[in-house]
């Protein structure tokens, strides 16, 4: 593969000849096996080798053969069957191997794909693909790209996708997303699936992409280039990281029952669990070197007194070698341990001098009584430098001003501005204990307030010093909401380094996590699913419409939609929402949000519309009316992707397929399809396509008073003032232009 696989390959053979000069210290093959310690110029350590008498088991057998080429290379190990080609074979449970790119290219000249898909990456027995040092990475700007990964206790499917229209899209050489984009791959899999699919048949793209790749590569041996976009060869294939036990799944306290078959047999060595009980390996003690599963001069006392680089005696000491370890004895004349900090000094004689006790003793206490008090004042201007650093300064402004519903008193009406003592108070000094979230922006802590009134605290990952202002702005915008559907926004704390976020707490979970459980799902009858979707609904025309300037939340998703005891919906998490400018449609910013839930046009442009939350909404509509997750683990190819299995299930006419059983029945089905309907005009591909959220919550609320149940509440609703602007119950049309808006 062009420059980068030139690049990663050289890299791997300077790496195979250091490795090779470091293990000739020490033997790495059993006895009467030194003439298979090398296949080609790579070293072959036990438990690998390539005779039944120089492996531990078959699972480590190498066949050591003659490569295509035959001329950099004349012979190559082959790991067991002979289909993966080893690069090297380290002792801490690593070997690379090579695996082909896969693509999917359009032809031009005859209008015809050349379609390809990767071959499964599968590994024996024993061994795992490394879920940190690797990554599934997929190029071009028209795909969708899906890994699956299989282990022995779990099935994982994952992916990414990718659109652009010109070179000039992609940015940079960092694989940031378009033209290029990366996600991990789960954790002892063992067996690994990849599915590239064209998005738009590569429309307007061929002339300078022509091809779309998808592969697994060890991260650090990949550097994407916007080149790569063109010059890929077909036939290249890619560096993997893979990890291996000497038993799988069996851990040390029960091999160490069988000592026929206990791989770690050199005296000096240890045994390791592996992360997720995939099995063990072996290592040598600290002070030793070697190959821990030979028993016969397997890890060896490293003599640290050879190499200055390997101890810290200092000026006036000796090194002294002892079994896994060493000593610095100091000289005669000299005290101490030897080592670097305490050295050694020079002996001096004693003599007593009256006072000297009893005066270090007071020095002593006016030194900590002088440090206590200079710790509290540097607290202090720390707090303030925080305060004014995450813009405390220009919120008091507005507080004098007037311009917001922040409060510096204890008034329970008003959003407040808290201390930090008061919310290291409520969580116990922030106890992971009191952790219930955590998401790409910030921990959740759970936290009680004087009164026995419970809050949830988000404390933000970071938050740029340029967007203070934006930031305050936003803080007090959404404290001036007064909306029964969004939760309240109690207060700030500005003292901390990042800057902690104090709301009402909902104790009845997300929809997501209702939606997923059969047991949950099965009591959100069609009523109060129906009512949810209205609620949220609402909530987005009235940020949208209502809202000065107009809000877009930006990562609407049924996680972010709280429920409490009586399935009021709550809708959370405004991290990421956007204020957009008076008299703008839309705003430029970096793409931000949830797979499956991202409005195409703007994954695609970086232009973020109020349009953009209508998708997620509708994406979340579908999840209402299915009870499927946007992303399935298992089932057919076709249904694990939710938008398209629902688009296609409309376009066919089969939508009773997609409906959830536990309200699909002759009651509900017409109101099911008036809802689908709502649904598939909210997920249309373009934006000018879909209706604006004022509309969709008119339309869901005249859905909503159809219902036998819901007329007698729906009637109060469309009474209240408040409400009377949202019901035009007898005009009701979607308004997909900004003319008719």
């Amino acid at each position: 593969m062009d420059t980068s696989i030139l690049t990663s390959t050289l890299f791997m053979t300077i790496f195979l000849m250091i490795f090779s000069c470091d293990s000739s210290t020490f033997p790495i093959v059993k006895s009467g096996c030194e003439d298979q310690a090398y296949c080609g110029n790579v070293s072959l350590p036990f438990p690998f080798g390539t005779r039944k008498d120089c492996y531990l088991n078959e699972k480590f057998m190498i066949q050591c053969r003659n490569s295509t080429d035959g001329v950099s290379h004349p012979t190559k190990p082959f790991l067991g069957d002979g289909n993966l080609d080893v690069m090297n074979i380290t002792l801490d449970g690593h070997f690379r191997v090579f695996f082909d790119v896969g693509y999917d290219c359009y032809d031009p000249n005859n209008a015809t794909f050349n379609e390809y898909s990767s071959p499964n990456m599968i590994v024996s027995e024993n061994f795992f693909f490394n879920s940190s040092a690797n990554k599934f990475t997929a190029i071009g700007c028209d795909f969708s790209a899906t890994v699956e990964g299989e282990s022995k206790a779990h099935n994982y499917t994952t992916g990414c996708k990718s659109l652009c229209y010109s070179e000039e899209d992609v940015i940079g050489d960092s694989c940031s997303g378009i033209g290029c984009c990366q996600t991990s791959i789960p954790n002892g899999a063992w067996k690994i699936n990849i599915t590239l699919e064209t998005l738009r048949n590569h429309t307007r793209i061929a002339n300078f992409n022509p091809c779309s790749y998808s592969f697994v590569v060890e991260e650090a041996r990949f550097n994407f280039s916007a080149d790569n976009l063109t010059n890929i060869d077909k036939s290249s294939s890619v560096p993997v990281l893979v990890d291996w036990v000497v038993a799988e799944g069996v851990k040390c306290e029960e091999a160490k029952q069988n000592t026929s078959s206990y791989a770690c047999k050199s005296a000096y060595s240890v045994c390791e669990d592996q992360k997720g009980d995939i099995g063990y390996r072996c290592r040598c003690k600290d002070g030793f070197e070697g190959n821990p599963y030979l028993s016969v001069n397997g890890c060896r006392d490293i003599n640290e007194c050879e190499k200055p680089s390997l101890h810290n005696c200092q000026k006036h000491s000796s090194c002294r070698n002892t079994a896994g370890n060493y000593t610095c004895q100091c000289d005669h004349g000299y005290h101490g341990d030897g080592r670097k900090d305490e050295g050694c000094t020079a002996r001096r004689n004693q003599w007593p001098v009256i006072g000297v006790s009893s005066g270090s003793a007071t020095l002593l206490l006016f030194s900590f009584l002088l440090y206590y008090k200079l710790m509290k004042r540097k607290e202090k201007k720390l707090r303030e430098e925080f305060f004014e650093k995450n813009g405390g300064l220009i919120l008091q402004e507005r507080l004098l001003a007037g311009k917001s519903g922040f409060s510096n008193n204890n008034n329970n009406n008003a959003t407040r501005i808290f201390t930090v003592k008061e919310l290291q108070k409520a969580t116990n000094d922030f106890n992971e204990s009191n952790i219930i979230g955590r998401g790409g922006f910030g921990i959740v802590f759970k936290g009680e307030l004087t009164g026995n009134k419970k809050v949830a605290i988000k404390k933000s990952r970071g938050v740029d010093e340029r967007q203070v202002e934006l930031f305050i702005n936003e803080v007090i915008i959404l404290s001036q909401i007064n909306n029964r559907n969004v939760v309240k926004l109690l207060g700030c704390c500005l003292e901390t380094e990042v800057p902690l976020l104090v709301y009402e707490f909902i104790d009845n979970g997300t929809l997501s996590e209702h939606l997923s459980d059969k047991i949950k799902a099965s009591k959100l009858s069609w009523d109060i699913r129906l009512r949810i979707a209205t609620e949220v609904a609402g909530v987005l025309s009235y940020l949208h419409s209502v809202a000065s300037p107009p809000i877009i939340h930006r990562d609407i998703k049924s996680a972010n939609i709280l429920l409490d005891q009586n399935y009021t919906a709550k809708v959370a998490d405004f991290g990421i929402s956007r204020l957009l400018p008076m008299g703008d449609s839309q705003v430029s910013t970096m793409v931000q949000g949830t797979h499956g839930y991202l409005d195409p046009e703007y994954l695609q442009t970086g232009l973020l519309t109020e349009k953009s939350d209508v998708y997620s909404f509708g994406i979340v509509l579908v999840e209402i009316l299915t009870g499927r997750k946007v992303l399935a683990s298992d089932g057919p190819e076709t249904e694990k992707f939710l938008p398209n299995y629902f688009l296609s299930s409309v376009k066919s006419g089969e939508l009773g397929r997609v409906f959830d059983g536990n309200v699909n029945n002759s009651e509900n089905v017409e109101l099911l399809k008036e809802v689908a309907i709502v649904a598939e005009k909210c997920v249309s591909v373009k934006g000018e396509d879909r209706p604006y959220m004022k509309d969709v919550a008119r339309e869901l609320e005249a859905l909503r008073i159809t219902t036998q149940e819901f007329i007698s509440q729906a009637l109060d609703v469309i009474d209240s003032p408040e409400n009377e602007a949202l019901l035009g119950i007898n005009s009701i049309k979607f308004a997909t232009t900004d003319s008719e808006r």
